[in-house]
């Protein structure tokens, strides 16, 4: 990729062909995007320096020749040589501004949602959803820079469409790419997942790299060293943003796990045999923990035990 491509685009003055080009350029690396964003911090310096300026170079010449009249001079020098030095100094200036930006630390905004869950408007438009306990946090010129760093927690990310400034979300060792799409990730005890439900996200980890679809998903915990993704099979992941649990088929060891971390619960399947019981049901995250497992069990004829701090699950004896 050249230089000139790269400002021809900036100045969107590419043909389809070359932005395409340039596009595919920017998907095929992290790397390509970081550079593109820093040579556009370098570009957008440039014109603004450019644009300040008040120097007049045909006075500066006149003066120049005044000053030279009296003294010996081998060789006459032209305006435009003159102009070409002022020119220098403006590209060094604004490269050194540049520079500066670029190397200086970027601050980051903390966002966290507490007990109750969120909702955030980011300064490109982009929206997230932060179930409770979220954590995240945000460059503080968004706008320009649209990088998160996710701590822990459920989020489910409406980014805003924008090809020339990729969104990218950092989790630990993962990398998360997007341009305009919608997706969950969930990062929790060293596991990290997402769930892709409109566009195309890249996700990275060391240099291996796998592109979501809508319905697909991928699991990340510290053992893994191949990103493998697979089919979403069921909505329990959206529950914070839809306030229902809903299940169609689905096991009941993972409506178990939601109700868990929704309720700060401790439910223990105690009989191996109803694991994977089929559940089919729609339970309202509003109601309360008894309720919701009181339905469970009638629909498909198990027992509820409280032992302790402990919801014991079991079948009919």
């Amino acid at each position: 990729m050249t230089d000139e491509l790269l400002i021809k685009f900036l100045l969107k003055e590419t043909t389809e062909a070359e932005s395409i080009t340039v596009q595919n350029w920017l998907d095929a690396s992290p790397n390509n995007t970081t550079y593109f964003l820093q040579f556009e911090k370098i570009w957008n310096s440039s014109k603004t320096l450019s644009s300040q300026s008040k120097i007049n170079e045909n006075d500066a010449w006149l003066r120049f020749k005044q000053k030279t009249t009296n003294s010996t001079i081998t060789r006459q020098l032209k305006p435009r040589y003159n102009w070409l030095k002022i020119a220098a100094v403006f590209v060094l200036i604004a490269a050194g501004w540049s520079l500066y930006n670029i190397v200086k630390p970027v601050s980051y905004i903390n966002l966290r949602a507490g007990n109750t869950v969120i909702t955030k408007i980011l300064p490109d438009g982009s929206k997230l959803t932060l179930n409770k306990n979220a954590r995240i946090s945000y460059a503080n010129n968004f706008k320009k820079n649209r990088s998160i760093h996710l701590q822990q927690g459920d989020v489910f990310f409406n980014v805003a469409h924008d090809k020339a400034k990729p969104f990218v979300i950092d989790i630990d060792k993962v990398s998360v790419l997007v341009v305009g799409t919608s997706f969950n990730i969930k990062h929790l005890a060293n596991q990290t997942e997402v769930i892709v439900e409109t566009g195309i996200v890249k996700v990275t980890l060391g240099r291996d790299q796998i592109n979501l679809q809508k319905g697909e998903k991928i699991v990340i915990n510290n053992s893994t060293d191949k990103l493998i993704k697979e089919q979403n099979t069921d909505q329990l992941y959206n529950y914070y943003r839809s306030q229902e649990f809903i299940a169609n088929n689905t096991p009941l060891w993972r409506m178990v796990e939601v109700l868990n971390e929704q309720y700060s619960a401790n439910i223990i399947i105690n009989d191996p045999a109803i694991k994977n019981l089929p559940l089919n049901t729609t339970l309202k995250t509003a109601a309360s923990l008894d309720r919701n497992l009181d339905v469970i069990c009638e629909t498909l004829g198990i027992t509820m035990q409280r032992k302790q701090n402990q919801i014991l699950l079991s079948n009919h004896q």
